[in-house]
């Protein structure tokens, strides 16, 4: 692992060859690492002086101070990507601890929120599987179902306590032949948004496709008709009103994500 890091580190630095400053930065985040929990290693990241001091990058310069940071912030994914495996699961609340009302959020109004026409409504399926029928709800509806209550937790700061139930997506994408060794799985929906997955949470056992919150038929502001539920990752990584899912291994960005936001987003 060491060894490893100390290869990013050196790679993402690029100008900085002075081995004191790798040395300083590679025991900065090897204690990092060795903190209890993998978000308290993500709010104790590189400021941006410490991107300053490793770049050489003036931040004055809006270009260079851009171009560390998305260094540092590729490094992080690589780094979560690490720390993340199927034995590490997000928390699980009593019924009694569930935020009511449970709290709306999107980048537009509630009052915005799609309409989805249920009865014509067929989630499609691209990329690498071998099974690409369309799905209507009746047919996933009639899926066996489990149901989680868990914590969402924003990039804004807040969270909520909920209950989502539905499909496991690893036998989901196992029912329709997906290539399980495939990098991506990417997710188009009906209000625009879009964002993508590593293969490794998709098949996470708390990643949830979504169909029901609170036992009952997923509400259009939460998301109908379904929405992917990931209990391990931030709030902007969990998309609503899916459309589209594909799996890929061309990397397929995302809303936020391609403004700025980890691609990872690990909570």
């Amino acid at each position: 692992m060491k060894n490893s890091i100390k290869k990013s580190i050196r790679s993402i630095l690029g100008a900085a060859e002075s081995e004191a400053i790798v040395h300083e930065a590679q025991k900065q985040i090897i204690r990092q690492l060795d903190a209890p929990s993998r978000r308290l290693f993500l709010q104790r990241g590189l400021t941006l002086g410490g991107v300053a001091m490793l770049t050489g990058c003036d931040i004055s310069d809006n270009a260079s101070v851009e171009k560390a940071l998305g260094k540092i912030s590729g490094f992080n994914d690589r780094v979560q990507g690490w720390l993340f495996g199927s034995t590490r699961l997000a928390p699980v609340y009593a019924e009694s601890m569930i935020t009511r009302p449970f709290p709306f959020n999107a980048f537009y109004a509630e009052d915005d929120a799609p309409d989805v026409d249920g009865t014509t409504y067929r989630l499609k399926i691209a990329g690498l599987a071998l099974d690409k029928r369309e799905w209507s709800l009746p047919t996933l509806y009639k899926m066996a179902q489990v149901s989680q209550v868990t914590r969402h937790i924003c990039v804004e700061g807040w969270s909520a306590i909920g209950k989502w139930g539905g499909v496991p997506f690893g036998d989901f994408l196992r029912l329709i032949g997906a290539n399980l060794s495939a990098e991506y799985v990417s997710f188009k929906c009906a209000d625009g948004y879009h964002t993508s997955i590593d293969m490794a949470t998709a098949l996470h056992p708390q990643t949830l496709l979504a169909l029901t919150y609170d036992g009952q038929i997923l509400p259009q502001k939460y998301g109908f008709p379904m929405k992917l539920r990931i209990p391990t990752k931030l709030g902007y990584k969990n998309p609503k009103h899916i459309e589209t899912i594909e799996i890929t291994n061309e990397y397929p960005g995302g809303y936020w994500e391609d403004q700025g936001y980890n691609w990872f987003g690990g909570s």
